[in-house]
């Protein structure tokens, strides 16, 4: 599956942390992560998944892919930028939404238009966003919640 994460681009370490541990448990689960693909949660998310083997899509705000984290397999060059905020929940099967503020909250909206399940870890509380507590409940939910 594609799980597309989202989060805050500027995050305190202890987010960094739950973000990584997520990109850990797609790749090993062997998922592709889609995210935006710049710093914050998309770095550590990237680097998660490609500790464990995983693959990694960024779709970028700006319109030079060469800005993409250094974790990042697959930049997608948009020059969009908050625009782009459609595209990352729309090319994922499912959508984990870590903390992060109206950006966060614009994916978590656009994943509800596009009928995406949300399991959201320390996010904001909005309709469609099912509350876990840790990256491997996230992903359960997910796997489970496209299955059907």
């Amino acid at each position: 599956m594609r799980i597309s994460v989202i989060g805050g681009r500027t995050i305190e370490d202890e987010q960094a942390t739950i973000a990584e541990s997520v990109g850990r448990e797609l790749g090993r689960r062997g998922h592709t992560v889609i995210c935006g693909g710049l710093g914050g949660t998309m770095e550590a998310v990237c680097r998660g998944a490609n500790a464990e083997g995983g693959e990694t899509i960024g779709i970028l705000p700006v319109e030079d892919r060469d800005r993409a984290n250094e974790f990042v397999d697959t930049p997608i060059a948009t020059g969009m930028g908050h625009a782009r905020n459609a595209l990352v929940p729309l090319n994922g099967d499912g959508v984990i939404a870590l903390a992060g503020g109206s950006g966060t909250l614009s994916e978590i909206a656009l994943a509800g238009v596009y009928d995406r399940p949300v399991a959201g870890i320390g996010t904001h509380d909005a309709p469609g966003v099912e509350a876990v507590e840790t990256p491997d409940e996230a992903v359960d939910y997910l796997e489970e919640a496209v299955r059907r």
